[in-house]
């Protein structure tokens, strides 16, 4: 299977949190034991939503590599790299902008979601709205088999794939569909009950150490409608049950009916949960330590990665500019 190519990233948008690890991160660990995987920093994609503020731009990208580490990944047994080291994404990209449809860039359930999501935000920009043939680019440019994703991420990989077969019909078959490798990820709210992102201020990190972890789940948004530790619960509308699912699985079901009968307080679950991430999260941090020790790791890392997916680029872009007869020499 180590022929397959497997290719995902993260955007570096500051340290990762639980939702990342749980919603890709653990899974690309036990990916790289059995695919040719290549894992990158999207800081060309961190821009989408963040070009006015790139004070912290390089300060990030570091946060994202030591994170990667810390989880697991193993730059021995997957290729760790840096998108804007690799300047043929912005080729592909630009390439594969000339013949990517407007209408299929607007459909994007995504571009929808985030312009009401961060309607405080000015994303109505061109960058914005490409985003997705940005995306195709980094999977098609290593002529990847398979992707990585989530169901709620498929229409984001059809769009991928539409675009290789237009490609590929217009000019030459250079470009496999690649195929979802459909994940099974942990959803685990954010504080407040929204899905957890760094753009809505929700999140635990991965390095948040004892108070910083305590002062967040203390703050928890639970049942509203609970007012006394005696009144009756409602378990599945609750952010820190589905907490106790993720990380305390053998007590939570007795959690739950104590909850709905009104036998356990908010103020003691959450103590509880604390106990239990606290325990998960410090293996994660002892490692983060160690690889923040040594500043040299990181870019030992990311040049390595960067080395294989330049080779494995440069190859693509022959094949690209030979299909499109743009090749001049």
């Amino acid at each position: 299977m180590k022929d397959m190519v497997v290719l995902s990233g993260t955007r570096s948008t500051g340290s990762l949190h639980l939702g990342n690890y749980f919603g890709a991160v653990e899974n690309w660990v036990n990916l790289q034991n059995e695919y040719n995987c290549y894992f990158f920093i999207a800081d060309w994609h961190s821009l989408t939503t963040g070009y006015e503020n790139t004070e912290n731009y390089v300060h990030n990208i570091n946060e994202v590599v030591m994170d990667l580490y810390a989880s697991g990944l193993d730059p021995q047994k997957c290729n760790i790299f840096l998108q804007s080291k690799i300047q043929n994404h912005a080729e592909l990209h630009l390439l594969l902008s000339m013949i990517t449809p407007l209408s299929w860039l607007e459909r994007c359930p995504t571009y929808k979601d985030q312009l009401s999501q961060l309607s405080e935000k000015d994303i109505r920009t061109y960058g914005f709205l490409g985003y997705p043939c940005l995306m195709a680019s980094d999977i098609l440019i290593y002529r990847a088999d398979a992707v990585p994703v989530g169901e709620d991420q498929l229409p984001h990989l059809e769009i991928t794939r539409e675009i290789a077969r237009r490609f590929n019909f217009m000019y030459q078959e250079v470009f496999p569909e690649p195929k979802a490798l459909l994940t099974k990820a942990k959803v685990l709210p954010g504080l407040d009950g929204r899905k957890m992102s760094k753009s809505y201020d929700n999140t635990i990190l991965l390095k948040d150490e004892s108070e910083v972890l305590r002062t967040k789940i203390m703050s928890m948004i639970t049942d509203p409608a609970r007012i006394k530790k005696t009144d009756p619960g409602h378990p599945e509308i609750c952010s820190v049950y589905a907490f106790h699912k993720v990380f305390n699985e053998a007590e939570a079901p007795s959690i739950c009916e104590s909850c709905k009968k009104g036998e356990i307080g908010c103020v003691a679950c959450k103590k509880n949960l604390y106990g239990k991430v606290s325990e998960f999260l410090s293996p994660i941090q002892e490692r983060r330590k160690f690889i923040e020790a040594k500043p040299s790791l990181i870019r030992e890392i990311l040049e390595k990665g960067n080395a294989n997916a330049k080779i494995k680029t440069d190859d693509t872009m022959n094949m690209v500019r030979k299909a499109m007869k743009i090749n001049w020499e």
